[in-house]
């Protein structure tokens, strides 16, 4: 009997020691900083914990051995209080422990990816920066023209790009609500959406915040009188539908091929928006300057002179044409 006492202690004190021993292992495998030599992003695939391991081992933060998958596993369910495991794009330390690991995947803030949509960009435009924008999935329907806010949207890995779409275009709506509700009234703007299109032509003529309101004002003069618009801009959209610049300076021909924004041989405001104006273009659309201009035009200087006469605009064309032919900056 003391001999088989004996044998039952001396098996039940290995089972001890091995247990401690295999606590103690995986304490160790648990804590030990990890292989990975610098601080990574990495994407975590959705799927649960299997997918999270395969995205963390192929990234290098665990090494290829086939026994850390089974502590990895334990150590998830050991430690289920903590909170779930997220699927996302997170950014974890050099040499992470599993512990920092499991920190991470549970408490690490996600990346944040910027998309900047820059003012007077046509909805060709915004689409082609949507699709080539990495980190945004899935597929979206293009955008009406003048239909996205002008700005930069953050985002996470994995975020629908129709989704980011929608916030692009509540953004607008909320901007073109604020503009038409601030504005000061005027006759030949009957409704937002007319607003938002001569926001478009000003925020397409000029990048100086100064003579956005003057170019405004032109328009609207312009309009007041049933003079034509006579905008360039308005042209090569017709001719291109916002596909980008024409590749060559606008002809005789491109002024008087007939298009439906063609403000040269149509009367009135185009039938839409030809970009997505900024907030100071609506700004301006909505708080024209005071004045009795009625013509611009280029300087040579990156801005443009102003005029309420023909007289005065045609020796500012002059004095532009004379700018260009002597060759001077």
């Amino acid at each position: 009997m003391r001999k088989v006492l004996a044998g039952l202690g001396l098996v039940f004190l290995v089972l001890v020691l091995s247990g401690l021993v295999g606590i103690g292992f995986g304490a160790w495998v648990f804590t030990r900083p990890g292989p990975l030599p610098d601080a990574r992003v990495v994407v975590v695939a959705k799927g649960g914990e299997g997918s999270a391991y395969a995205s963390l081992q192929a990234a290098g933060l665990f090494p290829d051995d086939a026994w850390i998958h089974p502590v990895f596993r334990i150590a998830v369910r050991l430690t289920r209080p903590d909170g779930a495991l997220h699927a996302a794009e997170l950014t974890f330390p050099a040499h992470a422990s599993m512990q920092q690991v499991l920190f991470v995947l549970r408490h690490g803030r996600p990346v944040i990816h910027r998309l900047t949509i820059p003012e007077g960009r046509s909805a060709v435009q915004i689409a082609a920066l949507l699709s080539d924008a990495p980190a945004l999935d899935g597929t979206f329907i293009p955008p009406a023209e003048g239909s996205v806010m002008p700005l930069t949207y953050d985002y996470e890995w994995g975020m629908g790009r129709a989704a980011l779409l929608e916030r692009m275009q509540r953004a607008m709506k909320r901007a073109l609500a604020h503009a038409w509700e601030g504005r000061v009234p005027d006759p030949v703007i009957a409704d937002p959406q007319a607003l938002l299109v001569l926001a478009s032509m000003v925020e397409r003529e000029t990048a100086l915040p100064e003579e956005r309101p003057m170019v405004a004002r032109v328009f609207l003069n312009r309009l007041h009188q049933g003079m034509r618009l006579q905008s360039d801009p308005t042209v090569v959209y017709g001719l291109n539908q916002g596909a980008g610049p024409l590749g060559h300076a606008l002809s005789h021909t491109d002024l008087i091929t007939p298009t439906a924004y063609n403000t040269y041989v149509i009367p009135g405001l185009p039938p839409g928006p030809i970009c997505s104006p900024g907030a100071a273009a609506l700004e301006a659309a909505a708080h024209p300057a005071d004045g009795t201009m009625l013509y611009f035009v280029a300087n040579g200087h990156g801005g443009h002179e102003f005029a309420s006469s023909l007289g005065d605009h045609n020796r500012h064309v002059s004095e532009f044409r004379a700018h260009q032919m002597s060759g001077r900056p």
